[in-house]
């Protein structure tokens, strides 16, 4: 009988995350399992560990066991997998952190990785993650140590300069991206290859082939040929096709930002317009895209939220109802969790898979520092991950990547030293303030909000 691993999943309540990576591994039916669930929420917990049960026991998946607790030092000892999908203040903070800085003429959509919102989040998560990795040092340091949650260039880069764990970032991003493009150009995704580097929410996909063969002039054609279409018959835009759900090609109005950057540059970022414009603030004053509002009806937060908390909710309930669970929750299903069993055996068995991963440089990209969390290429081999050399990625994408570090050391530094003028500092080379008052005003306002859990600035 083969050895029983145990992977511990800090954040169980993320409902959807936690049924996914569950029914990934029974699929898969590969080892022997203990799979470890902690929540500080105890209500929530106890409704996801009824569900996660349920999911094993109709399935019959005998090598999987399901555990749980409160307290994470309970699961942690032991464990050969660590995962984090925590997300400090929950959904109430968000949405705080994307619609206050409004009232200074500051809008964006998302609001978890970068300008005000994403920055105010990296104060918060940072101690957090941090006192989580500090009992994976103590309690299972050899365990390897995986994190989803956001802002995740910051939370990586300060868990790795603050201690001696060897965190992990992993984002469905490049995955998302990948399977974007194959329907742009209407091929299978298994034929379609990329490399995609840069940071976190803004990784450029710069080399795309299928079946080996550099395709990107058949996607500027593509756009080409749809842009005369759509002087005949105007595109209504969809703003939220997250799935890919819709069976046409996909239209590049729906995207045009991250259509003109790759006209320009010869990238397009991998998670598309939704998170690629925050990271340009400088072209979108006042939340202006396009005839409309960043964050209010163009990606609108508020359908973000709502949605999250709807599917949520309907996730939660089907371990609280009596009789079997909906088929549709064991199918194989995008998300977050893609790949991490693939990528877990791939470390045991030493398969020397590629994924794409966020870790120090390390060389990897010339003329970066070496201590710069980027997300690129990751071998995964028996020695943990080892990062690939970028080869001919340079000129503007380049540029831009290097000129987006500056905010992200900032931010990690205010985090770390709870350093008021080091939090307007990161927010001023952000780009999306440019007023240090304005700067300082949002600190404070943040700060009111969430000082108990802040407790470096204390």
């Amino acid at each position: 009988m083969s050895e029983r691993r145990k992977i511990v999943l800090i954040g169980a309540g993320s409902a959807v995350f936690t049924k996914g990576l569950i029914a990934d591994f029974i699929q898969s039916g590969w080892g022997e399992w203990e799979i470890a669930l902690c929540d500080i929420n105890p209500v929530i917990l106890e409704s996801i560990t009824k569900l996660a049960k349920k999911m094993v026991e109709q399935k019959k998946a005998d090598n999987i066991k399901i555990t749980s607790s409160t307290d994470r030092c309970d699961l942690l000892p032991g464990a050969s997998f660590v995962v984090t999908t925590i997300a400090v203040g929950g959904r109430n903070a968000w949405e705080f952190d994307v619609k206050m800085p409004r009232k200074y003429g500051i809008y964006q959509p998302v609001g978890d990785s970068i300008m005000p919102g994403g920055i105010a989040r990296a104060q918060r998560m940072i101690p957090a993650m941090i006192e989580i990795a500090k009992d994976v040092e103590r309690l299972c340091p050899e365990a390897y140590f995986f994190n989803y949650s956001n802002p995740m260039t910051s939370i990586v880069t300060a868990v790795r300069r603050a201690t001696n764990v060897k965190l992990v970032g992993l984002c469905h991003g490049v995955i998302y991206g990948e399977k974007y493009l194959s329907k742009m150009l209407g091929v299978d995704v298994n034929r379609l290859t990329t490399i995609g580097v840069g940071l976190n929410h803004l990784t450029w996909l710069y080399d795309i082939r299928v079946d080996g063969v550099d395709v990107k002039p058949e996607l500027l054609k593509i756009v080409e040929q749809q842009k005369k279409d759509n002087e005949a018959h105007p595109h209504v835009r969809n703003f939220f096709n997250p799935q890919l759900e819709d069976k046409e090609i996909p239209n590049h109005m729906d995207n045009p930002f991250s259509w003109e950057l790759f006209e320009r540059y010869g990238g397009i970022p991998a998670v598309v317009d939704r998170h690629a414009v925050e990271f340009f603030p400088e072209r979108f004053p006042q939340g202006a895209y396009y005839d409309h509002t960043l964050g209010v009806d163009a990606f609108p937060i508020d359908d973000v939220i709502a949605r999250g908390e709807q599917t949520y909710q309907n996730m939660l309930s089907q371990g609280e109802i009596e009789g079997e669970i909906e088929p549709e929750l064991f199918a194989r299903a995008s998300g977050e969790h893609e790949q991490l069993v693939e990528m877990i055996k791939s470390l045991i068995l030493d398969e020397r898979k590629v994924f794409s991963v966020n870790i120090p440089n390390n060389g990897a990209v010339a003329g970066i520092p070496d201590d710069a969390v980027l997300e690129l290429p990751g071998v995964a081999t028996g020695l943990g991950f080892s990062s690939m050399r970028i080869n001919n990625f340079g000129g503007p994408m380049k540029d831009i990547i290097i000129k987006r570090l500056a905010s992200v050391d900032a931010t990690v530094e205010a985090a770390l030293t709870g350093d008021k003028k080091l939090w307007a500092d990161a927010m001023l080379l952000d780009g999306a303030v440019t007023d240090v008052k304005i700067a300082e005003a949002l600190v404070e306002e943040f700060y009111a909000r969430y000082k108990d859990v802040l407790p470096q600035y204390k």
